[in-house]
């Protein structure tokens, strides 16, 4: 994982917003607020989960699937796992 590595601070950086959008979430809730203003930070969450994933995802696939020097088999198997959580995200 090394991108990850690499955009470590971007990376934290975002998960922390999502870390205070779903604080936000939650006090919303208690608070009792409109459902629409519940729906609207629902929403903000998933774009900046999908966000969050699409830049790991970029990195996973420029650095493992796409990684020169791979053989066939090795490239396959980045590809079979990366296919899995995929399957697992999108569900």
């Amino acid at each position: 994982m090394a991108h990850a590595v690499k955009s470590k601070g971007r990376l934290l950086a975002r998960v922390r917003r999502i870390h205070g959008q779903t604080a936000a979430l939650e006090a919303a809730i208690e608070a009792q607020n409109e459902c629409l203003s519940i729906l609207q930070q629902i929403a903000a969450i998933r774009g900046a989960v999908n966000g969050l994933m699409v830049e790991v995802l970029e990195g996973q696939i420029r650095e493992h699937v796409a990684a020169e020097g791979l053989s066939a088999v090795e490239r396959h198997g980045e590809v079979d796992q990366l296919a899995e959580v995929l399957r697992s995200y999108l569900k």
